[in-house]
């Protein structure tokens, strides 16, 4: 039976020992799916309200740059504060673990005698657990505060945020910038695409199968352009 890894001693050992890996799919995703439908809701409403290509290409460049920019600020700050947080609690636990030690291994205790341990075996995990100063912090960590170990990077998390709205965002433009036939149109099948593709893509990282992830990405892009094409078209018939 074919496995995602192997489990060899020697593969066990060389996977251990690069570590727990910090994964940005989701910042990617986030970013490639936000450039697309902001973009391509850009480009619908203007195409709603009958607005000329050179105003469609202004208006996309600034979102482009301006939200995509904004939305790595936000991701990294985020991300920032969630470092700044695991930090705080560490230094919390550091803290407790010198000044309240019996108080730490009674927490210790309670959290395995909730999954199921008893007796002599519970007291032999909690002797074991807090015989290593950092082993013992760690536990209280993931099994008390429910943090990874792994910190996430602000400046790696907001990379790629960015790359991917720029990436993703700039397709429904290219019709405009290559003065393509049928520019409308063919942003709408690229771009439709491109929502396709995303949801494909992080399939692999999930349950879910290629089809049924790049379809449920597709209809929400799609939804959002639509109402912006309405707003567009309800604009100009008011304005």
């Amino acid at each position: 039976m074919q496995t995602e890894h192997e489990h060899s001693p020697d593969a066990i050992a060389a996977r251990l020992a690069d570590g727990p890996r910090i994964n940005y799919l989701r910042d990617f995703v986030y970013g490639g799916i936000d450039g697309a439908v902001t973009t391509f809701a850009i480009v619908a409403g203007a195409v709603g309200a009958n607005l000329p290509s050179r105003v469609v290409l202004i208006l996309g460049a600034a979102n482009l740059l301006a939200d995509g920019f904004s939305m790595a600020a936000a991701n990294f700050s985020g991300t920032r504060a969630e470092v700044e947080d695991h930090d705080r609690l560490r230094a919390m636990e550091e803290r407790h673990v010198r000044l309240f030690p019996e108080g730490e291994r009674e927490e210790i205790r309670q959290i395995f005698r909730a999954k199921g341990y008893s007796g002599s075996r519970l007291e032999a995990l909690v002797r074991l657990i807090t015989s290593r100063r950092d082993a013992w912090i760690d536990t209280m960590m993931t099994q008390e505060h429910g943090l990874a170990l792994v910190k996430r990077s602000p400046i790696r998390a907001a990379s790629a945020t960015f790359g991917a709205f720029v990436l993703c965002g700039s397709v429904p433009l290219l019709p405009y910038v290559l003065a393509m036939p049928e520019k409308a149109g063919t942003a709408t099948l690229m771009t439709a695409l491109v929502f396709f593709a995303i949801g494909s893509f992080k399939s692999k990282w999930s349950t879910y199968s290629w089809w049924r992830s790049g379809s449920e990405t597709l209809i929400i892009g799609m939804c959002a352009a639509s109402l912006a094409y309405a707003v567009g078209r309800l604009l100009e018939a008011i304005v």
